[in-house]
């Protein structure tokens, strides 16, 4: 695990990179939660997913939005920490080319996640309790490329109903799984989490789609 500051679009971005043991096959870089309620890239959801990503072989990338930690600038409503996510994957790319893009976040991570997919098309999207009901009207609600949505049907934070109202008017919907019993902060639920993740990845994410497109 390395710490990295990089020049950012308001100033400094703060960023750990995790590489995995075996050489790695994309990038996964993962937007923390809310940086007004306590968001960081500390957040022990952001980093059972780094851990995540780094075991399916992905070189991961976990950092704090502007104004976060050691981050410059201020908390923009989303607008700016979209700028932010799209500089930390313009670095990545350049230090680690070639390689596929995965995108990630939890809780209004998930939804910046989600608008820079609509930019970068990546080759996987992981979404994990998206606060749906504090996304913009506007924000995309398609997508047609692999994504993986996780949502506890306990969360207290966005409710199911309110997820699943939301699920059925997209017109490309992801994968969706349901982990009963689990709030909004996965309380002991983390390896469960990592656990769904790793079963999506070999079933129908970017793995799955290349050993079907080679056979």
């Amino acid at each position: 695990m390395t710490e990295r500051i990089i020049p950012g679009p308001a100033g400094s971005l703060q960023l750990w990179v995790e590489s995995p043991s075996a050489e790695s096959k994309a990038i996964a870089v993962i937007c923390h939660p809310h940086p007004l309620h306590g968001g960081t890239l500390n957040n022990k959801v952001v980093h059972q997913l780094a851990r995540t990503f780094r075991k399916l072989g992905a070189v991961s990338f976990r950092f704090n939005f502007r104004g976060v930690g050691k981050s410059s600038g201020e908390y923009d409503e989303g607008r700016g920490e979209l700028d932010d996510l799209l500089a930390v994957v313009v670095w990545a790319k350049n230090q680690w080319p070639d390689r596929d893009l995965w995108l990630a976040g939890f809780s209004f991570g998930a939804f910046v996640a989600l608008k820079a997919a609509q930019q970068l098309v990546p080759d996987w999207l992981v979404t994990v309790a998206p606060a749906v009901n504090h996304f913009p009207d506007n924000i995309p609600l398609d997508a047609d490329f692999p994504w993986l949505l996780i949502h506890g049907d306990q969360d207290e934070i966005v409710p199911a109903d309110t997820l699943l109202s939301w699920f059925h008017g997209l017109e490309h919907p992801p994968r969706l799984e349901l982990l009963e019993g689990a709030g909004h902060f996965f309380h002991g639920r983390l390896n469960d989490l990592s656990q769904t993740i790793e079963v999506a990845a070999r079933e129908s994410g970017p793995g799955a789609l290349r050993q079907n497109a080679e056979q």
